[in-house]
């Protein structure tokens, strides 16, 4: 009966020390899975608005296309860069869309170990048609 106890015992304290670590490892991989999915949308905006911007669209419509395809991502974090500038846009030349988006890490333990914000970038260029 004793060593039934004891065997209890060794593996309730297994099971104490390895949680921790568990909960952390499940947080860490929500966290990335977040990160990922921030980033692909970035991703997918600046493709999206190097193609509106090769047709002659002026920057505030790049912008506008930029805000609508990415809903989850706050605009005050976003930095946005065109080149070339909207009057010097000629044909045959590529339209560089640069996106810089500051991400908040959502959970606390991941923002103590790599930091409160990840910068996430995408960019993209296409042709003026």
């Amino acid at each position: 009966m004793r060593n039934l106890q004891n065997r209890y015992d060794q593996s309730l304290l297994g099971f104490i020390i390895a949680l921790p670590v568990l909960l952390v490892l499940m947080m860490a991989i929500m966290q990335f899975g977040m990160l990922l999915d921030s980033y692909l949308i970035l991703k997918n905006a600046a493709i999206e608005a190097a193609r509106v911007g090769t047709i002659g669209s002026s920057n505030a419509e790049i912008q506008g296309t930029i805000i609508s395809t990415s809903p989850n991502l706050e605009p005050e974090k976003l930095n946005i860069h065109i080149t070339p500038s909207e009057g010097s846009r000629k044909s045959g030349e590529p339209l560089i869309v640069k996106l810089r988006y500051n991400y908040d890490l959502k959970v606390p333990i991941i923002g103590a170990l790599f930091g409160k914000t990840i910068v996430l970038n995408a960019q993209t260029s296409m042709k003026i048609k």
